[in-house]
């Protein structure tokens, strides 16, 4: 791998590393563009090149992973857990998780009841597709 390879890498991840930091934030691509030192449009192609989707849809998933953990160890209300995992709407949030999970909050509630097995398993096994 050359150095130019490998310091993009390093600024990819730097960037992936503060989404997954400041998830429950509002993020958007010229502040992670910044933290990567390149511009928006460089930082959407390589971003998407290097993990294999958008820096959009990376944070959206991201989310909705920390709410399908909070979904089945907490009995807070799907809203909250809508605005504290950093959506900005519950028809949005809703609706990524429907997409991102394939069944609605409340429904993967009610099916995943907490599971007394390590969390490690439990991430692994639940951890949503693309």
């Amino acid at each position: 791998m050359s150095r130019t390879a490998e310091e993009t890498n390093r600024h990819m991840l730097r960037a992936r590393d503060a989404m997954d930091r400041a998830y429950a934030r509002p993020l958007d691509v010229p502040a992670l563009a910044r933290i990567a030192h390149v511009s928006p449009a460089h930082f959407t192609r390589t971003f998407r090149a290097t993990f294999g989707e958008t820096p959009h849809r990376y944070l959206q998933r991201r989310r909705v992973e920390r709410a399908m953990f909070l979904l089945r160890e907490s009995d807070r209300s799907v809203t909250d857990i809508c605005y504290e995992v950093g959506f900005g709407s519950t028809g949005t949030f809703s609706r990524t998780f429907s997409d991102i999970v394939g069944r609605s909050p409340r429904t993967y509630r009610k099916e995943a009841g907490a599971v007394d097995v390590p969390t490690c398993f439990t991430k692994a096994w639940t951890r949503p597709t693309v």
